[in-house]
């Protein structure tokens, strides 16, 4: 005798089912891209926000593990880091401006380091080395970019990029979806 566990787990190893779950989750994904997108700046500011809390909650846990973590080498580093976290962490959840530049000057440094990196590579490379500088010029052009339109590119960078990657993502899953449902594995390869 079957039961209603047995036969929704026998549907769950069907193949397709669940399709309508991972398209759900692209089409909304998709959404949310396009909104972030046509938003940056409010996406930019939630973006910081949630960040910002992500740090105050790492920031108390490490305070707490410190505090009551007793007989480990580690309790001074872990209160000194855990403020440091709640400080950024306030800042960037009262400030979320600041957050943002904050955050927007990483990827600056991040672009530039990498297009440094790059180019040295290339230098070194037999093959497709044209391409290799030609990455890394790109890519500090592009943070140079972000420091000379500061702080407009702080409010919307961070913005486009979420809404870039939801985008992306959605229709990746989209896709998914429709191909899980002629069958194939949720997202194969």
């Amino acid at each position: 005798m079957m039961t209603d566990t047995d036969r929704s787990f026998a549907s769950a190893l069907r193949p397709g089912a669940g399709w309508g779950w991972i398209l759900a989750y692209g089409v909304l994904s998709a959404l949310i891209g396009i909104a972030a997108f046509l938003f940056p700046v409010p996406a930019t500011l939630a973006a910081t926000l949630v960040i910002g809390a992500f740090f105050i909650a790492a920031g108390l846990v490490s305070i707490g593990a410190g505090i009551f973590g007793k007989g480990h080498e580690g309790r001074g580093y872990a209160i000194g880091f855990g403020i440091l976290s709640l400080i950024i962490g306030l800042i960037m959840a009262f400030e979320p401006a600041t957050g943002a530049i904050s955050l927007t000057l990483l990827v600056a440094v991040w672009l530039a380091l990498r297009g440094a990196l790059e180019i040295g590579l290339g230098v070194r490379m037999r093959r497709r080395r044209g391409w290799m500088i030609a990455l890394g010029v790109l890519n500090i052009i592009l943070a140079l970019f972000v420091l000379a339109t500061l702080p407009w590119s702080a409010m919307t960078l961070p913005g486009y990029i979420l809404g870039i990657s939801f985008l992306f993502g959605g229709i990746t899953s989209i896709a998914s979806a429709l191909d899980h449902k002629k069958g194939a594995s949720a997202f194969a390869l």
